[in-house]
């Protein structure tokens, strides 16, 4: 045996050991590296243009957040103001009933008085007759007896 034949043998061996894997081996391995590292690199674009929209979203919501509460804000005053109009409307129709009121009790009570007073005036009249029938000791006929009521009624 030949060292160098050997040697040769090898070196030719290992030549083609390399152009089959160059030509067939290292393409497909070259390619699912390059599709590996695009994957990746859109990935990582991805993540961030997510991460973005993630912030973008909270400044969002924020500001929705700020706006509802002022929003709610002046809901709530709205609904004091009104509330303050309501009872005050309603302190003023009551004042207004209460004031009717007193006025038909008023009216009434007068009319009531009037009555009492003309039903006074008669029982005053009637025992008038009756201490003067007492007096004269004798009666009245019931003409004269209306007479001297409506005479001392319009007196009184």
């Amino acid at each position: 045996m030949n060292l160098n034949a050997t040697l040769l043998g090898q070196a030719i061996s290992f030549s083609l050991f390399v152009w089959f894997c160059v030509k067939y081996v290292w393409p497909p391995i070259i390619r699912a590296i390059e599709e590996r590292q695009k994957y990746i690199a859109s990935s990582l674009s991805e993540a961030k243009d997510a991460a973005k929209n993630v912030e973008l979203a909270k400044l969002d919501a924020s500001k929705k957040i700020k706006k509802a509460s002022i929003l709610a804000k002046k809901i709530i005053t709205q609904a004091n103001k009104r509330k303050i109009q309501i009872i005050h409307k309603a302190r003023q129709e009551a004042l207004i009933e209460h004031n009717k009121i007193l006025l038909q009790a008023k009216i009434e009570i007068e009319a009531e008085q009037r009555r009492l007073n003309l039903k006074l005036r008669e029982q005053l009249s009637d025992l008038s007759i009756l201490a003067a029938e007492k007096i004269l000791q004798r009666t009245i006929d019931k003409n004269d007896h209306d007479d001297i009521i409506s005479r001392i009624s319009s007196k009184l």
